[in-house]
């Protein structure tokens, strides 16, 4: 099995010079195991890599078939989904996985048909003329897709978010994106479930200790906002066993410089962890 960060970025895309290194699109994930692949959310990232698998079927003759887990329904988790060109093409199959918004009405269908609908998009979900199959899921569910076991468990963001634990090839995969551990609270034993011994935890590492509580003037106290630290990653890494960390989900204002310090600061604590850069892929 392997992993490869189309977007790492949370929030808000971000672009420019000085995040050339890391990247600034959102979130987006391709799991890998053989000719299978599970897509982690649709961020900005998902044009690349649909550009990707377009290339591919040309190369190879063969339909897309791709299958999406979406972690939730925020706009930086959707946004790429208009971009997404096998979406377009009527002999692509694509299925879609995802959880119903905090008020247990609205689905991931429509969260993506309204952002595709006027006058914030010109082209309707309708107009992508693949063969789409959307599905729900929700905290406890297991899914088999083709090679992969999924586990999902809610975890701590506001209007909800689901945490995974793909599993393929005796390899384990937990993504734990938008999750926020409190300073000074119990381990959350749903996020331990899932990262229990995986060979990576790809965990939301958006903020600084000092960004996190509002302190040495980085701005507003962050507690509550569903997001995480490096210090949290690395504790959480320890306690289920994690044998590498992928902090992830890079805040907007986080330059290259940053990120890579922060990364330095995450190897003191937790040596085998790294931070996600765009198109960086990883075996497991």
């Amino acid at each position: 099995m392997q992993l490869t960060f189309w977007g790492v970025r949370g929030s808000i895309a971000t672009g420019g010079p000085q995040f050339m290194r890391v990247g600034g699109n959102t979130t987006c994930l391709e799991v890998q195991h053989g000719n299978e692949r599970l897509i982690l959310d649709a961020g900005t990232g998902v044009r690349a890599l649909g550009d990707k698998l377009m290339r591919e079927s040309r190369a190879l003759g063969r339909k897309v078939d791709a299958r999406f887990l979406f972690s939730h329904l925020h706009w930086d988790h959707i946004q790429g989904f208009p971009f997404f060109a096998p979406a377009f093409v009527p002999t692509s199959k694509i299925q879609l996985f995802g959880p119903r918004g905090e008020d247990g009405v609205t689905s991931l269908k429509a969260a993506l048909a309204q952002q595709m609908s006027p006058p914030s998009f010109p082209v309707s979900l309708e107009a992508m003329a693949s063969n789409k199959h959307f599905s729900t899921i929700d905290d406890k569910d297991e899914l088999q897709l083709g090679p992969f076991s999924v586990h999902m468990r809610r975890l701590c963001h506001p209007q909800g978010v689901l945490g995974f634990r793909i599993e393929a090839g005796g390899k384990s995969l937990c993504f734990a994106t938008d999750t926020e551990h409190a300073e000074g609270g119990e381990l959350d034993e749903s996020l331990l479930e899932l990262a229990r011994n995986a060979d990576l935890l790809v965990y939301d590492a958006q903020y600084t200790p000092a960004e996190y509580r509002g302190e040495n003037g980085t701005g507003p106290c962050r507690r509550g906002w569903g997001h995480s630290t490096y210090e949290a990653a690395a504790m959480i890494a320890k306690a289920a066993g994690a044998k590498r960390l992928a902090l992830f989900h890079h805040d907007p204002t986080h330059d290259d410089d940053m990120v890579e310090a922060i990364e330095a600061e995450s190897k003191r604590l937790f040596a085998a962890s790294f931070a996600a850069r765009e198109q960086m892929t990883v075996r497991l």
